[in-house]
Order: structure tokens, then sequence, then C-alpha cells
């Protein structure tokens, strides 16, 4: 059933979460409990984009990595955006807490295939706490990957359900949601060191580059820079099944497993397919 607690600034509500019915509030606290959160009350947070750098240049490993990410409040209107989904809730969730704070990477920790994306979905990634979990673009893509073999679960629903990836890893360059799914420039570069220290913890074992849509390419290639990895000039430009190869990498192009491409068949579940089974020949051609 659903709880209260009164402090200073009024009465929370608390929720229970719908995989391990511990209650919860929205945004989640830090500490709490919630599936795969790595962050406690200790950990450092960032409140600008100086904090953010030197916050991620300094992080030992993922696990830190992903603590620090998670607490961040260095981009205003990005904070007040992700509260906001968290309080004023999508109908088919009022009855769940949302997770309302950045989104780390999810997946394997020695990845021969890292997957690009842009940001978490507000009643998404926002919601669940898990990158790629808990709307249409998900069920897409961990359908592929579980009948690739790498996925445990053709879903991904909530945090805890005991989905687990085997040489995947899921990477945005955005770790809030943002308003109407466009972040500004200046909020895309303040980020831009987290996914860059997680790339340098995880590029030893990758080789192959999953780039969903154009802004996946376009925020891949970004990355990678940031990373310190030597791009080609001019960029190499996006397209379905398109590949290139950038310092040994494989960059390989997929439509995005959104709504807009896979209601209108635009991307069917068989091109998916094909882009996964592409992925893992590159991996064993390296």
């Amino acid at each position: 059933m659903p709880g209260t607690q009164t402090g200073n600034v009024g009465t929370v509500e608390r929720l229970p979460h719908p995989v391990t019915g511990a209650l919860m509030t929205s945004p989640a606290t830090p500490g709490d409990g919630w599936p795969g959160d790595a962050a406690t009350s200790d950990t450092p947070r960032a409140n600008s984009a100086i904090d953010v750098r030197r916050l991620a240049a300094d992080a030992p490993d993922l696990t830190e990595l992903s603590a620090r990410l998670t607490v961040c409040r260095a981009c205003p209107r990005l904070v007040a955006w992700r509260k906001e989904c968290a309080h004023v809730k999508k109908a088919a969730y009022a009855d769940q807490p949302y997770w309302g704070r950045p989104v780390a990477g999810f997946g394997d920790t020695k990845p021969w295939l890292l997957a690009f994306g842009l940001a978490p979905a507000a009643n998404g990634g926002n919601r669940t706490g898990r990158n790629f979990t808990g709307d249409p673009s998900a069920a897409w893509l961990f359908e592929a990957l579980h009948r690739a073999g790498l996925a445990t679960l053709p879903t991904s629903d909530n945090a805890g359900d005991g989905q687990r990836l085997t040489g995947v890893r899921l990477l945005n360059p955005l770790r809030c949601a943002p308003p109407k799914n466009k972040p500004t420039p200046a909020e895309l570069s303040t980020c831009a060191p987290w996914v860059a220290r997680e790339l340098e913890l995880v590029l030893p074992a990758a080789r192959v580059v999953l780039c969903l849509g154009a802004i996946g390419w376009s925020a891949a290639l970004t990355a990678l820079a940031n990373a310190g990895v030597d791009i080609p000039r001019p960029r190499p430009k996006f397209g379905h099944g398109t590949e290139a190869t950038v310092a040994g990498l494989h960059l390989l192009g997929c439509y995005h497993p959104s709504p807009h491409n896979t209601y209108t068949g635009r991307l069917t579940h068989q091109m998916f397919d094909e882009i996964i089974t592409r992925a893992m020949q590159l991996a064993d051609q390296t």
C-alpha cells in the first residue's frame, strides 16, 4: 500500500516499486533501495559543468561513475523537467514511483558491443531508472538482443526484473530526459564527460558500436571524439546498415526502434535482426 513520510518540506508520498514492492519516493532517494542504484547519500554530487568534469575524470570504475552521474544536478532545466515528469506522471503509471534522476549506462562491464541512443525517455528510463527500459523502443531492442542470445529476457520493463546483457552495453550521451526529447547544445556539452569516462573504461573490450538513428550515430562519433578517439574528417554519414571503421572500431547504423519507425514498417523485426547479426559478424572479424 502507498505510504507517506513527513519532514521539513511537507508530506512526501511513497509508492511501491513494481518489482520489489518496497515503498519509494519520486524521484528516487539515493541509497533507498531502488534496484540497481549505486548511489548513496554520501555520493559526491555535481552542481555545475566544472563539477561534472572533475567527478567524471577521477571516477575509478563503472560502479562509482554510475553512482556519481545518477545524482548529477548540473543542468537546471533538465533537473526541473525530470522531477516534473516524476510528479506529474503518465496516467498508466500513476500508482508507481518514478526514478526521476539521471540514468546510468546498462549492461556488460566488458562489452564487445556498444549501443548508442540519445537520452532516456520521460516515461521510460526516467521512470524505471534503467536505460532503454519501460517503453516501446525498449521492447524492440531487447526482443532483438534476446533472439540473438545477448539478453536474458525478451523484455525490459523495470529495474530489478532480472534482465542481464552479455557482451552488450547501452549508452546515452545525455543522461536526463529532456523536454520534447530536445537537449540544448550546452546540456549535451555539460553531460559529455560522463559518457567520455564510461567509454574510457569500456573501450578496451569494445569492437562494434551500434548507432540507433542518425542522432545516435552523431552522438556516438562525438562521444568517441571526447574520449580521445581520432574521428576522420569528413565524418562518416548515417544510413541504415551503413558501416564505418573508426580507430579499429566498427560503426554500424540502424534506424531507431521508435514507434515512428516500427509502427510504419520503416524498421521491421527482420531488419533489426539482420543488424544484430551483422554486428556479431563484424565482432568476429576484429
